[in-house]
């Protein structure tokens, strides 16, 4: 009975992600060759969950950085901190990552500032390297190190996209919406509501999506309808949780969230 209990107890279980194709295998490949990797994909679509599971599945710990306009080089890198009246140097993620052979995910990566991109070149080529201009450190990434980005397509404009430069840097691997009745098990087993019932809440979101680019930005995301679903399995009636969690979030136009709901009502049938 120990021996089971330890057994148990060293092995975690893995963030729950359903595969959709040959993602996890390219991924694994990717790192064994030392490859960088970029994910392309719409919002709420699973490719945090992807990182994060594959992270564990391969046993090396995750940096995650959610990127914004303000991020720039030196808050990943590190900087000097005054520290009981000391100067003292703080690693980056990025720097603890090359350091500790960890794996770092940059989420959305072209919503940082343009200098984060110039310090990613060095790690993303054959010298994997990383300089350190303020200390004079020049790290070698070891073979565990591996470098992950993100970024939607569809939503960034002109002004926010990746260079050919810094995109041919890497493997990429594009992720959309799972099919129906995939994403009706996957939503059923995030949430626990029976699969049955959340069948009729991803036709919902599949006939959100065909709005996409018209009177929407971006349609309902996985994520959306996991929510959904969640308020739904605690309790909530079905309508007020489809408009919280499926319509509400997508629009503030009111004229937009009638049709929005007369959509979703059509979608139910």
């Amino acid at each position: 009975m120990s021996a089971l209990i330890n057994t148990a107890l060293s092995e975690p279980e893995l963030p729950f992600y359903a595969p959709s194709g040959s993602e996890c295998l390219l991924f694994e490949h990717a790192y064994r060759n030392q490859l960088p990797v970029l994910l392309k994909g719409p919002t709420g679509c699973g490719k945090t969950r992807f990182v994060a599971h594959m992270a564990e599945r391969l046993g090396r710990k995750l940096y995650t950085v959610s990127c914004h306009d303000d991020l720039t080089s030196a808050d990943l890198t590190g900087r000097y901190l005054l520290k009981g009246g000391e100067t003292v140097w703080v690693d980056g993620p990025l720097t603890r990552a090359v350091r500790e052979g960890a794996i770092v995910y940059l989420d959305e990566v072209v919503e940082a500032r343009k200098d984060v991109t110039v310090v990613l070149h060095p790690v993303t080529d054959d010298r994997r390297l990383l300089p350190l201009e303020r200390t004079g450190e020049l790290l070698a990434a070891p073979p565990e190190f591996m470098l992950v980005v993100s970024y939607n397509p569809g939503y960034q404009n002109v002004l926010k996209s990746l260079k050919p430069s810094t995109r041919q840097r890497f493997v990429a691997l594009e992720f959309g919406f799972p099919a129906p009745e995939e994403e009706a098990r996957i939503v059923s087993s995030e949430s626990g509501l029976p699969r049955e019932r959340c069948v009729p809440l991803v036709r919902v979101a599949n006939a959100l999506r065909e709005l996409t680019g018209q009177d929407i930005e971006e349609g309902a995301s996985t994520r959306l309808v996991i929510h959904c679903a969640s308020l739904i399995a605690s309790g909530i009636k079905p309508e007020i949780a489809i408009e919280a969690a499926l319509l509400q979030p997508l629009t503030d136009d009111p004229d937009v969230m009638t049709a929005l709901a007369r959509i979703a009502e059509i979608a139910l049938g």
